[in-house]
């Protein structure tokens, strides 16, 4: 169905955009070829390149087709606008509706907005993520933990686009603010165990105080879920499958509990479960949920957890697409939530899916989150 529907939006521009020009017949025939191709490259990719999830092809040519793609995106857009605009004011303001609709000026700014914003886009999804800082107050947070700092890492997606290079720069960022805990919520890599070696060695040098926890999200289940369970270990990189572990500090400790992702069902892998997570947990504990997903935040309140910290959504990568993102996840897409008196943190992310390599207003982060005890109200 992806590759049907990025058919008709291709045939939308070669109808708005190609057969307009005024070329020869070869030369309009040949642009429309160029066009369909480029709406297909995913297709392409999956049958002669590896995989879908992760063609193994260099990074120049990955972002020059994230760099074509997106323009196809952003251009259909643009135009659908202006001519849902020019159907409007047509029963009004016939000479701007036909204007709008064949004026080659207006028709050829409007495509070369959408490749400047589509090259802006792939150089914000390729660049070094900031680091973003926030304050949470978490109830029953034990005092000892003021001022705990731990760096939240998610959707990383290693792949022939976010090499080893890339996963270094994020690596000594996090290491520079020396947390005292690092979680990584899904998504680390794109590919097989083989192909990424490289790319994801640099996580072993992930530092802090208490300790790297991370859980799969849904791409690690594309890829031979056993096998990188296996290499993630041998990286030092516990999995909390299901499980929690006991974060200690002077005289306190908190509970740390991460699941497995709902793809897992496909698979034939354990599906999430928050009740085995917190199996042998008390109510009186302080309880972080590392969920890849956010939508359950309700359900997860419920059952005890006074803070979740996800990923997954990207924050909708572009501003304005993050609608049917948050649409699509509950109503949570970025940022920090209040969820039925638990706090809910979703993150941007680091990286992104090599197969739409564009941001627009939603940048990518490290996020480094301060925990704070509820303050009492007087």
């Amino acid at each position: 169905m992806f590759h049907v529907f990025s058919a008709l939006i291709a045939f939308y521009v070669i109808w708005r955009l190609v057969c307009p020009l005024p070329w020869s017949k070869v030369g309009r025939g040949l642009s429309a070829v160029v066009v369909l191709l480029i709406s297909q490259h995913h297709l392409i990719n999956r049958n002669f390149f590896g995989t879908m999830a992760s063609p193994e092809i260099p990074f120049l040519v990955l972002a020059v087709l994230g760099w074509a793609f997106g323009s196809l995106i952003f251009v259909a857009a643009l135009f659908l606008i202006k001519d849902l605009v020019a159907l409007l004011l047509f029963p009004f303001q016939r000479t701007i509706s036909r204007a709008l609709l064949t004026t080659p000026g207006l028709r050829y700014g409007t495509a070369a907005l959408g490749m400047i914003a589509a090259a802006i886009g792939v150089a914000e999804a390729v660049r070094i993520p900031s680091v973003k800082t926030v304050e949470i107050e978490v109830r029953g947070l034990p005092q000892a933990f003021d001022g705990f700092r731990l760096v939240q890492l998610t959707d990383l997606h290693a792949s022939r686009l976010l090499e080893a290079p890339w996963m270094q720069a994020v690596v000594d960022k996090t290491n520079a603010l020396n947390p005292d805990m690092i979680v990584i919520t899904g998504d680390l890599i794109d590919g097989t165990v083989q192909a990424r070696a490289a790319d994801i060695l640099p996580l072993r040098s992930l530092r802090a105080d208490h300790g790297v926890y991370a859980i799969p999200g849904n791409h690690e289940y594309y890829a031979d879920y056993v096998s990188w369970m296996d290499a993630f270990e041998r990286l030092g990189l516990p999995m909390l499958r299901n499980a929690h572990v006991r974060i200690a500090r002077d005289d306190a400790d908190i509970v740390l509990a991460g699941i497995t992702d709902r793809v897992a069902d496909t698979f034939s892998q354990a599906s999430p479960d928050v009740l085995a997570a917190l199996e042998g947990v008390a109510d009186t504990d302080s309880v972080i949920l590392l969920s890849h997903r956010p939508p359950g935040a309700a359900l997860n309140a419920a059952l005890g957890v006074d803070l979740q910290l996800s990923g997954h959504t990207h924050g909708g990568q572009i501003w304005g697409g993050h609608l049917l993102t948050k649409w699509a996840n509950e109503g949570y897409v970025s940022g920090l939530y209040e969820v039925n008196g638990m706090q809910l943190y979703v993150s941007h992310g680091a990286g992104l899916w090599n197969g739409f390599p564009l941001r627009l207003g939603q940048r990518s982060e490290i996020t480094e989150i301060i925990l704070r005890p509820v303050i009492a109200k007087p």
